[in-house]
């Protein structure tokens, strides 16, 4: 009987060495996702206060009027305009329907007095575009921009909302204030394309 005893013993110590090897690598694998979290949580706070830097830079320079104005704004559809526009060979034309955003009602009457002028001015500026240029975003943010001056001019304003609008290197801070004032002022806050086919 002692040698069934024998075979008993080197199993006992086989069964103590499994389990500090198991602890040892369950520690491990908890020292190491507590490392990954505590990476993973680092570089959320660095990016958070990135963002946050990079949006206070942004509101630092360009503060909408409308967060000032406790009145919402009012919108001037014009009519949906068709135009020739300057392809070789001049067979191509767009459909554009242009809405103005204004300050408040009582600016809409003030452009309404002038709504002919601005819109043979706006079908002007559309008249010498070409389809690749309306196509692309870039044309169609410029040709806005443009036809904002178009509206605004009539009302004494093109010119600064211009130099406000296409301003993407940064200006003296006189020339900024200035530009700021001016955008201020005007009652024409923004042009929106309601339609805008090119054919």
């Amino acid at each position: 009987m002692p040698a069934p005893a024998a075979p008993a013993a080197p199993a006992a110590p086989a069964a103590e060495e499994v389990k500090p090897k198991r602890s040892k690598k369950l520690l491990i694998l908890v020292a190491l996702v507590l490392v990954l979290v505590g990476a993973g949580v680092a570089g959320w706070i660095y990016w958070s206060k990135q963002k946050a830097v990079a949006a206070d830079a942004d509101t630092e320079e360009v503060v909408p009027v409308h967060a000032a104005s406790k009145e919402p704004p009012t919108f001037l559809p014009l009519d949906t305009m068709v135009v020739n526009l300057a392809d070789p060979g001049g067979e191509r034309m767009a459909q554009i329907g242009v809405t103005i955003e204004l300050v408040d009602a009582h600016s809409a009457d003030k452009v309404k007095a002038y709504l002919p002028s601005i819109r043979s001015g706006i079908l002007l500026l559309i008249s010498q575009r070409t389809s690749t240029e309306l196509l692309q975003r870039e044309g169609k943010e410029k040709l806005a921009l443009d036809i904002l001056q178009e509206v605004s001019r009539p009302l004494g304003f093109g010119e600064e909302v211009h130099a406000a609008g296409a301003a993407k290197r940064p200006p003296s801070t006189a020339k900024k204030k200035k530009d700021a004032e001016a955008a201020e002022s005007n009652p024409v806050k923004g042009v929106l394309f309601s339609s805008f086919i090119v054919q």
